[in-house]
């Protein structure tokens, strides 16, 4: 009676699972493992440290800034402009440089399912059809009676091959670490994009905001200019002045003039650069005309601790993750020194005819090991692993860049408020002076008590003060929103964002035991 069938293939099966886990439970990972580089110990962005509240006189709006308070992944919505949030909305949902990255995340996801694939056995099944001939001097001398060709035969043979390579050395789990630490830090480019492209929505929208308000000064200042042109023609007419007059105040309606084009280009560039970032054509879409008197100046500004910047900020944390890779090919190419063992085990069965393939007799299994070492490379290797050093030590100080580059956008921003804050102030003044000094002058002037030189000196320093207080008013507000884009803008918060870029995986290459 014959044996079960597949019964040698079972053994030979569990024989080499039985191998295989006690070289696992032996193996190590050979090259150094990951440590996140510590936050930096400084204790504040700037030195003497930013003042926590800033309270412009004049009725500006105080602002305060606030660090046990979270930053809220729609920050945007603390500006209080519906327009504003609709439109990041639509940026968000219509971006491609957000398709893009998320695109680019799920690939980097599948290398790493494809890396992970080498911790398991590799199973293939085989089929084989041929007509052969045999030489007899295959197996007997040249000059053997036996040597005579054998009749043609046909052979048949079908069955499964399993292979395995234990990770004895840790060469697969350092690799597919490698892999992971790449993905992690796509996950963070697409969070860096994210918190890019909200940023700059709102401040293209505060842009057009500000230059509008820019805009609507200037063209006040010009119907003023007319005015004065008026009165002087009138004087002129009636032969109280004389026609020096009249050309003076046509040149300052000619100069003022010239503030309208670089404004309104100023405004076309913002509103195309704001249909961009919404994934439209400037020509089939347009923003809304937002005005800076509708928004909002968030009062409270939530400040993230500089300990806590290193780990929310995207930018950081993709340039950590790309310092974890490099550790990981460090450990890749000191592996890739050590023996590697290769397990299989195949079976089936093979026969010269159909009809039999499938018998007992017809039963095939063999089961082998091999082990292999490199003995002499020329130095590759070698070279190969200090090369993995040496872009470690690079990414290491890119990291240090980063945090670097971090902390001082950080330090500009509340720097950059707090200056706000006492130019809106000043400004302001200025405004408020320079108003009631024009009307005095111009009715001085209409009443015939001064000449038109002081009346225009009035004008221009009018004009500069309006110009002026809308532009820091404009800047207060695009300094607020680069306040939280340089702290990271609460990106972690966003729960759909994090669901993309950090997908529930099984365990970490780094995080399996030894």
């Amino acid at each position: 009676m014959s044996a079960p069938l597949g019964c040698p293939l079972k053994r030979c099966c569990r024989m080499a699972r039985g191998a295989a886990l006690a070289l696992v439970l032996a193996s190590c990972a050979v090259g150094p493992d990951f440590v996140r580089p510590s936050p930096p110990a400084v204790q504040d962005y700037t030195s003497p440290t930013a003042p926590v509240v800033l309270t412009p006189e004049n009725g500006e709006a105080p602002q305060h800034l606030a660090t046990m308070q979270s930053i809220s992944a729609d920050w945007w919505t603390l500006f209080a402009s519906p327009p504003l949030n609709e439109v990041v909305e639509q940026a968000i949902a219509g971006s491609p440089t957000l398709v893009a990255a998320k695109a680019t995340l799920a690939e980097a996801w599948q290398v790493v399912l494809q890396a992970r694939g080498a911790f398991y056995p590799q199973v293939e099944f085989a089929a084989l059809a041929e007509r052969e001939q045999t030489n007899g001097s295959r197996s007997a001398g040249v000059n053997s009676a036996r040597s005579s060709s054998s009749p043609p035969f046909n052979l048949f043979s079908l069955g499964p091959t399993v292979s395995y390579s234990p990770d004895v050395f840790g060469l697969t789990r350092r690799r597919v670490e490698q892999q992971e630490a790449l993905a992690d830090n796509q996950g963070y480019q697409l969070a860096a994009a994210y918190l890019t492209l909200t940023g700059s929505a709102v401040a293209q929208a505060i842009n057009i905001a500000s230059t509008r308000m820019q805009l609507s000064a200037a063209e006040d200042i010009i119907t003023q200019d007319q005015r004065n042109l008026d009165l002087v023609e009138q004087k002129y007419e009636a032969g109280k002045v004389a026609q020096g007059d009249v050309l003076t105040a046509e040149s300052q309606l000619a100069n003022d003039r010239t503030l309208l084009p670089p404004l309104r280009q100023q405004l076309s560039t913002a509103r195309h650069a704001l249909s961009v970032l919404v994934g439209r054509f400037p020509g089939e879409w347009s923003p809304p005309d937002f005005e800076l008197t509708a928004f909002k100046l968030p009062a409270d500004l939530p400040l993230t601790l500089p300990s806590e910047l290193a780990r929310q900020r995207p930018d950081i944390l993709a340039a950590e993750a790309q310092l974890h890779a490099a550790s990981a090919a460090v450990g890749v190419a000191t592996a890739q020194m050590y023996p590697s063992i290769t397990l299989s085990a195949s079976g089936g069965f093979e026969s010269v005819a159909v009809d039999t393939l499938f018998q007992g007799s017809s039963l095939i299994w063999s089961v082998a090991s091999g082990l292999s070492a490199p003995l002499f490379q020329g130095g590759a290797l070698l070279a190969q692993k200090r090369a993995a050093v040496d872009t470690f030590q690079a990414s290491l100080a890119t990291y240090q860049q980063t945090v670097l580059q971090a902390f001082g956008q950080v330090a500009d921003a509340l720097r950059a408020l707090q200056h706000d804050a006492e130019l809106v102030d000043s400004e302001r003044s200025a405004l408020d002076v320079s108003s009631t000094s024009l009307a005095l002058q111009r009715l001085t002037y209409e009443a015939g008590k001064s000449d038109l030189l002081t009346l225009l000196t009035a004008e221009r320093a009018y004009q500069q003060a309006r110009l002026g207080y809308a532009h820091a008013q404009g800047q207060r507000y695009l300094d607020t929103a680069l306040l939280f884009v340089a702290l990271g803008g609460g990106w972690w918060n966003a729960s759909d964002l994090m669901a993309v870029s950090m997908p529930n995986s099984p365990p970490r290459a780094d995080q399996r035991p030894n």
